[in-house]
């Protein structure tokens, strides 16, 4: 009989690719949801922030705790890697040990229980195996791993070092093989993307990979994920708005709007260029603009914050997510001598986060009434006769979903397939739509 797999894959899209590479190594075992059950489990953890690394140190203990005693219990991923020594030294209850650099030989570790930290990270290429997880037709496609800027509050540079590109031939031929899988829409993903094959000294990598996936038949739908200030130029944001296969989907993490502020957190342009940038992404029709910011930034002023509050309130993103500033050791930040009060820093995560909460609300509301194409993922968790949908243009998981509570077609509807629907109503923040087309 086949040995049983359970596999947690925490934190952010960028680990699930990895998630999935350990499952296509483990293709032989058989993989189940129940901890009890499990002769291997695999946990692959996040580090970036304090409220991840607690999430991935309860979801250890927890999983010991429901573990059989034959059971192996392999941990790996960014916070294994960033803190490799005091957590073999505090976590007895794990068997093996592993960072971010041997996904790949994740069945070599189980089969001699050992620890591994390779000192490179992993990116896969087209051979590698792998197991896409939660879509019949979309794929995440990792295009770097590392970073080279030097925002004063991320330790990611101090654990997967600097930035290390793919080559446009791994990626072509990796996109080719999902394609001919049935996969057709993809979300290209990297620490910042915008800094693509920077590291061989091209200054247009990421303008070079969009020409060579628009050339990949198949490919039907795609999106990017994480661009950076410095390193986008209207030149990409034309490339991007003007694209065939790529919507106008420009996900820029901003953190801050205050000058004081983004050059204490060495984002390296400044409020000027960063508006620039926006005006320019707003001029193609049917642009989808996502940020991240952070709040409580050592030395942020009353000011400085309600500059950030009426800058996101005026532009009107059209979503944002918010995160409460977490000190870092090893960062720039950490030694600063002017930190925030956290119950501060909690009350003006709460005050931004009912302007992004509004502000979401108002887009929801402006879509009733109207048609779009949207893609049916599965059966709704609110209820087993709904289904569950995003937009095309929406990526998976993080913009929203539409549940589909009608049919107007002479045939049962398909997962994985696009459809027209209507936009009827709106429940909560989840939108009803009917199938019409």
């Amino acid at each position: 009989m086949a040995l049983k797999l359970h596999l947690i894959s925490l934190g952010c899209t960028k680990n699930l690719v990895d998630s999935e590479i350990m499952l296509g190594v483990l293709k032989d075992y058989q993989i189940t949801n129940d901890t009890a059950q499990a002769d291997v489990i695999i946990i692959n953890t996040c580090g970036f922030i304090s409220s991840a690394k607690e999430e991935s140190l309860s979801t250890i203990l927890e999983v010991h705790e429901k573990r059989k005693k034959s059971s192996i219990l392999c941990v790996t991923g960014c916070l294994t890697q960033r803190y490799q020594k005091e957590l073999q030294l505090e976590l007895p209850e794990v068997d093996i040990f592993s960072g971010v650099g041997d996904f790949d030989k994740i069945n070599k570790l189980i089969e001699s229980k050992q620890n591994s930290y390779t000192n490179k990270v992993f990116l896969n290429d087209e051979n590698s195996p792998r197991v896409v997880s939660n879509s019949t037709y979309h794929a995440y496609i990792k295009i770097a791993e590392g970073c080279n800027q030097t925002c004063s509050f991320c330790a990611i540079p101090s654990f997967k070092g600097k930035l290390q590109s793919k080559s446009l031939n791994t990626i072509k031929a990796e996109v080719e093989n999902l394609v001919n899988d049935g996969y057709f829409d993809f979300t290209f993903i990297s620490q910042d993307s915008s800094s693509y094959l920077f590291d061989i000294g091209l200054k247009d990598g990421l303008i070079k990979l969009i020409d060579v996936v628009e050339k990949i038949s198949g490919v039907r739908q795609a999106r990017i994920l994480y661009l950076y200030p410095s390193t986008t130029t209207t030149k990409l944001i034309d490339k991007i708005g003007s694209s065939k296969a790529f919507f106008s989907y420009f996900d820029m993490p901003l953190q801050h709007i205050s000058q004081e502020i983004l050059m204490k957190m060495k984002r390296g342009k400044g409020s000027t260029k960063i508006k620039e940038l926006l005006k320019h992404m707003r001029k193609y029709k049917d642009s989808f603009i996502r940020s991240t910011f952070i709040v409580g930034y050592p030395g942020e002023t009353k000011e400085q914050f309600k500059q950030l509050k009426n800058f996101v309130d005026e532009f009107n993103f059209d979503r944002v997510n918010i995160f409460s500033y977490s000190d870092e050791e090893g960062t720039n930040a950490y030694n600063s001598g002017d930190k925030i009060k956290q119950k501060t820093i909690d009350k003006r995560a709460k005050v931004l986060g009912k302007v992004v909460s509004k502000q979401t609300k108002k887009h929801l509301k402006n879509m009733i009434g109207k048609v779009f194409d949207v893609v049916v993922d599965s059966t709704s968790s609110e209820h087993e006769y709904l289904l569950s949908a995003k937009l095309t243009l929406w990526a998976p998981q993080i913009d929203g979903e539409i549940l589909i509570n009608e049919n107007h077609l002479d045939e049962d509807i398909s997962i994985g397939k696009i459809y027209k629907a209507k936009i009827t109503n709106i429940a909560g923040n989840h939108l009803l739509g009917t199938i019409i087309k």
